[in-house]
């Protein structure tokens, strides 16, 4: 997958992760699809689309990873 397609789906992100990203083998198609279910899983869920797999959930722990939630 190209950097630009990357930065593209998730906006500036450390050469570390996009060499993490690159590693899976995964497409921009799945890194978009693992962002939208980061970003509103309820309404994936919701739309009855089944939880990520593959490739897909390996995105969606990585980029939860990168990005801890805020601690409150």
């Amino acid at each position: 997958m190209k950097l630009e397609e990357i930065t593209t789906i998730l906006g500036p992100v450390d050469e570390a992760l996009i060499a993490e990203i690159n590693q899976t083998g995964a497409s921009a198609g799945e890194l978009a699809e693992a962002w939208a279910w980061l970003n509103a899983d309820e309404a994936l869920v919701n739309d009855g689309r089944s939880l990520p797999s593959g490739r897909v959930a390996d995105l969606v722990s990585l980029l939860e990873a990168a990005d801890p939630p805020d601690e409150a």
